[in-house]
This record gives structure tokens, sequence and C-alpha cells, in this order.
């Protein structure tokens, strides 16, 4: 009579970390390695904004970064608004020959 009882008691706890790993914890992964890409961010880096805008960073602030994103149009947008990383200015034109 106490195998059922058990059984019962199990299965939500099981059912809960199941779908812990499955759902919860690839998210937190995820937080983190953007929460990483936001803080490695430097002058010069090449970036795309979440609303598809290219540029490259003039200068940072803990909230706010300045993009130019063409020659003498320079935006100010929130530091978490940078969606991804194409690289350092450097690294584009040392690419572009190889």
């Amino acid at each position: 009579m106490q195998n059922p009882q058990l059984f019962n008691l199990l299965l939500p706890i099981a059912l809960f970390a199941l779908l812990w790993f499955l759902m919860i914890r690839p998210q937190q992964v995820q937080a983190k390695k953007r929460q990483e890409m936001l803080n490695s961010l430097r002058k010069g880096d090449r970036v795309i904004t979440i609303g598809g805008i290219h540029g490259t960073i003039l200068d940072l602030d803990p909230e706010t970064i300045t993009l130019r994103v063409a020659d003498g149009v320079d935006i100010t947008v929130q530091r978490s608004a940078i969606g991804a990383v194409r690289g350092a200015q450097k690294d584009d034109k040392s690419g572009e020959n190889a």
C-alpha cells in the first residue's frame, strides 16, 4: 500500500525536474550567455541591434551605447538593444583579405 502512495508523491517531483531540465535551465544558460556578450562589448565592435540596425560602437555607458551607423550618423541605443556582435572593426578588415 505504500508503493502507490510513494509513486503518487514522486511522480509530480519527477515531472517538475524534467520540466526544469527541458525548459527553464536552457533559458537560464541562454540569458547568461547574452549577459556575458553585453558585458564584453568594447569600442570599435561591430554590432547589430534587435531592430536590425548595423553599426560600430563609438562610446559605452552602463546603460547606453552610441553607434555609428553611417558617416556622420550616430545614434544612442540602450545596451539591452544589442542583439549580436559581428566582431571588432579590425577583425572585419583582416577577414576581407582572406
